[in-house]
C-alpha cells in the first residue's frame, strides 16, 4: 500500500517545521524526518493508528507525534495522510472531507 500525502498536508507540516525553526533550525529538521518515519509503517500496517475520535469510522486514522496528530483515510489502494494538527486545536471535519 502506498502512503499518499495531500497538499493540506505538506502545508501543515512545513508550517509547523516553520514555527519550530525559529527558535531551532536543527529541531525543526528532526521534528519533519520524525514525521515522515513516524508514518512509514502505514504501508504495512494501514490500521496501526487509532479510529479518530470525532469521527468514528474505521478508515479514519491518527497517529501521534508529541503534541501533533497525523490523521489519515485508509483506502482500498493508498493511505492518504489529510492534515497534521496540534492536538489543542480543534479538528475542523471539512478539512479531511468526511
Amino acid at each position: 500500500m502506498r502512503i499518499i500525502w495531500s497538499p493540506l498536508s505538506l502545508e501543515r507540516v512545513a508550517e509547523i517545521a516553520d514555527y519550530i525553526a525559529r527558535d531551532n533550525l536543527t529541531a525543526a529538521e528532526r521534528w519533519v524526518d520524525g514525521i515522515f518515519k513516524l508514518v512509514e509503517p502505514l504501508e504495512d500496517l494501514p490500521k496501526l493508528g487509532r479510529i479518530v475520535p470525532e469521527i468514528e469510522r474505521d478508515d479514519f486514522r491518527e497517529v501521534i507525534k508529541g503534541n501533533y496528530r497525523i490523521i489519515y483515510r485508509v483506502e482500498p489502494e493508498q493511505v492518504s495522510i489529510l492534515t497534521v494538527r496540534h492536538g489543542k486545536q480543534i479538528l475542523p471535519l471539512e478539512e479531511i472531507s468526511v
